[in-house]
């Protein structure tokens, strides 16, 4: 999840993020960019390389807070022009239900997902992308991996924070449990 402050109107300021961090759950959508085939199976799946706040560079998933006042849609939408360019043509589902919700904590072991500054909570969508994707922002690359890639330990380890329990769990979604 991005630690950019916007300056759009309605932005916290990033005093007033931190104090709200402190005190109550902030809403993120993410998500899984893929790529389908003609009959809608997933052939591969779009993983962010980022350079953290620490200086660690990992592989992560589209993400980032809903603005107060914006649709859970615009959000999403929002964020993966953000991240992809804004010819990736994502296709977000009519109906806007989560493959899961993630709840990430600032203490880790509650469950698979921390974050160290936050309670937050995350809408999880699979999306499918079929334009030409460009990394932006804080992205340095993106990378298409195979479910059967995408799934493995290495590039598994190169997602922290839970966000290869997050991949695992929708590759599951779409039908690739079994890696």
């Amino acid at each position: 999840m991005s630690d950019m402050t916007e300056t759009t109107p309605g932005w916290l300021s990033t005093d007033e993020l931190n104090m709200a961090r402190a005190q109550m759950p902030i809403l993120y959508v993410e998500a899984v960019p893929v790529r389908v085939d003609d009959s809608g199976e997933v052939t591969s799946i779009g993983l962010l390389l980022r350079i953290g706040a620490d200086g660690n560079i990992s592989r992560t998933l589209v993400s980032g807070r809903v603005m107060h006042h914006e649709r859970v849609r615009d959000a999403l939408l929002r964020h993966l022009e953000k991240d992809l360019g804004p010819v990736a043509l994502p296709r977000v589902p009519p109906s806007l239900q989560p493959f899961t919700v993630a709840e990430y904590f600032p203490t880790a072991g509650i469950t698979p997902y921390h974050d160290p500054r936050q309670h937050a909570v995350s809408l999880a969508y699979i999306v499918p992308v079929s334009g030409d994707c460009r990394p932006r922002q804080d992205a340095l690359d993106l990378v298409w991996f195979s479910p059967q890639e995408a799934a493995s330990p290495a590039v598994q380890d190169e997602m922290p924070d839970g966000r290869g329990t997050l991949l695992k769990q929708a590759l599951a979604h779409v039908g690739h449990a079994s890696y």
